[in-house]
């Protein structure tokens, strides 16, 4: 059973009997974990809403914590006083890399640092960072179709993958854009669960994601996230 955890924003913890993931933390609450559990912590890039470095703090609390960083990720001693945990891994975008008994994909982002796709006992998970279809009105027409040919690349490097849970920007700033790199993900991927994120406290995104004629095909596997702290059990991963 996969235990998942909405945190804020981007932020998810991901837990099972002897592991937990957590991805991009910067606000919220997050949970007591059996201090037996060995503890990964991502941070996909360096922007505000998507890095907090009180996280070094929790390797304090977890003897068993390693953190994933983007090379984005400013220098340790430049952003936390305290102790520097000893178990760091920084990573680039277009490459593998194993921790311990997990296997971690980077790739690259449409914005900042990089997306992740993160292999564990056999289960797979996927978590966007900024990699999105953005598409924005006050951009130029070249910055846009850029953003049309990027995305989709980047996706297709996903072709072959059976991702068990999906955490996928879903931002209302891009109007009646908002749903594109949701969509586009769905429908490219062979994806079992699949989280909103990234929309800024306005969760009735979720609601008129599931409302579009687009989302038909793969509607009952959108798990709609409206407050920070809720849990998800999902029996079937």
């Amino acid at each position: 059973m996969m235990k998942v955890t909405y945190l804020s924003h981007s932020g998810f913890a991901v837990e099972y009997e002897d592991f937990v993931l957590i991805f991009d933390y910067y606000k919220g609450r997050v949970p007591v974990f059996d201090k037996s559990k060995k503890v990964y912590v991502f941070v996909s890039h360096a922007h505000g809403d998507h890095f907090n470095s009180c996280i070094f703090q929790w390797a304090e609390e977890y003897e068993q914590i390693t953190y994933v960083l983007s090379e984005d990720v400013p220098p340790i001693e430049s952003v936390w006083k305290g102790s520097e945990p000893k178990d760091i891994l920084r990573v680039s975008a277009g490459r593998g890399y194993k921790v311990g008994e997990i296997a971690i994909r980077t790739l690259h982002s449409t914005d900042e640092g990089v997306a992740f796709l993160v292999h564990v006992k056999g289960r797979a998970i996927y978590h966007a960072g900024d990699l999105n279809w953005w598409h924005w009105k006050e951009e130029s027409e070249q910055w846009n179709t850029s953003m049309a040919q990027q995305y989709p690349c980047e996706i297709g490097k996903l072709r072959g993958e059976r991702i068990d849970a999906a955490f996928i920007p879903l931002d209302p700033r891009q109007e009646e854009m908002f749903f594109w790199g949701f969509d586009y993900f769905m429908r490219n991927t062979e994806t079992t669960y699949a989280f909103p994120m990234h929309m800024w406290g306005r969760y009735g995104t979720c609601d008129r994601l599931l409302e579009l004629p687009e989302t038909g095909a793969y509607r009952e596997k959108i798990m709609c996230v409206r407050e920070e702290g809720q849990e998800f059990l999902l029996e079937s991963v």
